[in-house]
């Protein structure tokens, strides 16, 4: 088994609150998988390999806030074919939610704990949540998924973490809207288009 060292361990101790552990995976290089291979990285190896995606950076998120009281509760963001679907870290502060989130783009960011419930949360991406033609694809959520339903030693894991990704395909999800509203939506302005398409890590391929 492999386990954190104590740098590792002194590191998460720092990181005692939602927003420093956003502050710190923004400064975590974007995992673009330039190798073609897909990853679902533990939290050690995004810490020693130094990079994540969004599903990578929202269950290291989950792991360092259960460190921290918090239960390891992850969220699925599900889009239309044509789009890539989101996966965020959901805590709840003062009985209020909010969410990390790892994207590389200007937008699906961080969220204050402001929120009554997750359908509160979800909905606050939608109107974030486009293509470059304007089109808008977020279309439902999920359930919250606990991270404590797997056997433990997940967070040293070497190996990719495929079950956390099937287990967020299964369980429930709930429309954002009902189809009859599809006909009434409304396309992204190009200013939000143009500002959509600021990134903060830059691909070196």
């Amino acid at each position: 088994m492999n386990f954190f060292t104590k740098k590792e361990l002194v590191l998460f101790k720092k990181l005692n609150t939602p927003a420093k552990v956003q502050d710190f995976i923004n400064t975590i290089p974007f995992n673009f998988e330039h190798n073609k291979i897909d990853t679902i990285k533990s939290p050690l190896r995004v810490l020693r390999e130094k990079n994540c995606h969004c599903i990578e950076g929202a269950i290291f998120s989950a792991y360092v806030l259960s460190l921290h009281g918090h239960k390891p509760l992850l969220l699925h963001l599900k889009t239309t074919n044509e789009d890539m679907e989101h996966v965020i870290a959901v805590f709840k502060q003062d009985g209020l939610w909010g969410a990390i989130s790892k994207t590389n783009h200007s937008v699906l960011r961080y969220r204050d704990p402001i929120y009554k419930n997750i359908r509160e949360l979800a909905m606050s991406y939608f109107h974030e949540y486009f293509l470059n033609n304007g089109n808008k694809t977020l279309r439902q959520y999920s359930r919250t998924l606990n991270l404590n339903i797997f056997e433990k030693g997940w967070e040293s894991e070497m190996e990719d973490l495929w079950g956390i990704d099937e287990e967020l395909d299964k369980i429930k999800h709930y429309d954002i809207f009902p189809k009859k509203s599809l006909k009434n939506l409304r396309k992204a302005e190009k200013i939000e288009i143009k500002a959509g398409k600021l990134v903060e890590h830059k691909s070196k391929k």
